[in-house]
């Protein structure tokens, strides 16, 4: 009788714990199929986890979009205007075409980080005989590219899947030389901290033609800030500090591997001018504001130096770049 009704009391709480647990289980399944808040009001189109990444495309109000994470609701890697695929729907994208004011005649591009590839596709578009060398590590984001994005491949325009360090140190190795060089592979959440340092830049100036131009798409604000500065300032010297108007980048411009306080007199504002007005009509497809971005410019060169020259340029040996942009 006591081994009954144990086993009867047993039974008695089981089902009494069943009936408790039944909402929370309830609760739990419907908590897995609420729309992520980066997500509302948007069409998810294609969602992977790479080797490097998350990758999600979305599609809203227009815009196809290319995100690496969902961390930030405005962790946009590359946006495109689906019924205008020219357009250029970020600010800094626009503000990188601002690099053709000093060499506006490209023969050798390398850049680094693909994206949806709106860089690269403007750029074979512009400059059609050019070589360009797209340097990607994750192979899913160019798929990605292709798929998504119309992204294309031709004997012109081409992919590289490799890590841009050792991209440009076999690129030394060959002699190779470009004259349009654009920095573009970091994000809202995270940076390949390899690619910010003074040994990486030494390298990549290291590939620079007499003419060429360095373009890197990097940050406006943390206490990074100080210490990026300052390592492209060790390596390039005096550089132009473009700042968007309506964006939290910036976009350092190095012109002929550097700009000196005694060149900006050769640097004339009407040699600038006249450039941006045999520009504008070229770029109009793209919205850049070419001419409004030349007299951005101009004011920027010889300008001083807006951040802590005191903090530490970032190395090899330290590069605590993540750390750093969230301070």
């Amino acid at each position: 009788m006591h081994s009954l009704n144990t086993t009867t009391k047993k039974k008695k709480v089981i089902t009494l714990v069943g009936k408790l647990l039944k909402p929370i289980w309830v609760l739990i399944s419907f908590s897995a199929l609420v729309v992520p808040a980066t997500a509302v009001g948007k069409t998810i189109i294609h969602e992977e986890r790479s080797l490097y990444t998350s990758i999600l495309v979305q599609q809203s109000r227009g815009l196809l979009c290319l995100n690496f994470t969902l961390k930030r609701a405005d962790s946009s890697q590359s946006c495109m205007d689906v019924k205008n695929p020219k357009r250029m729907v970020f600010s800094y994208t626009r503000m990188v075409m601002a690099g053709l004011l000093f060499n506006p005649n490209p023969k050798n591009i390398m850049i680094v980080g693909l994206g949806g590839g709106t860089l690269p596709m403007a750029l074979n578009e512009l400059f059609p005989q050019a070589k360009i060398q797209t340097v990607e590590i994750d192979g899913a984001v160019v798929d990605v590219a292709k798929r998504f994005f119309n992204f294309q491949e031709s004997a012109n325009n081409k992919i590289v899947q490799q890590d841009a360090r050792v991209f440009a140190k076999r690129a030394n190795l060959k002699k190779e030389k470009f004259d349009f060089i654009i920095l573009d592979a970091f994000n809202g959440d995270y940076i390949p901290e390899h690619l910010m340092t003074r040994e990486f830049l030494t390298e990549v100036q290291s590939l620079l033609t007499a003419q060429g131009v360095v373009i890197a798409n990097t940050f406006a604000s943390s206490v990074l800030y100080d210490h990026e500065s300052n390592t492209y300032a060790d390596v390039f010297g005096k550089f132009i500090n473009l700042k968007g108007r309506d964006t939290g980048n910036r976009i350092i411009i190095v012109p002929e591997g550097a700009i000196s306080s005694e060149q900006r007199n050769s640097i004339s504002k009407q040699a600038i001018n006249a450039q941006a007005k045999k520009l504008a009509p070229v770029l109009e497809p793209y919205s850049v504001p070419i001419k409004r971005l030349a007299r951005d410019i101009y004011k920027r060169i010889g300008a001083p130096a807006d951040w802590d020259e005191n903090k530490r340029s970032l190395t090899d040996q330290y590069s605590p770049a993540n750390l750093l942009r969230n301070q």
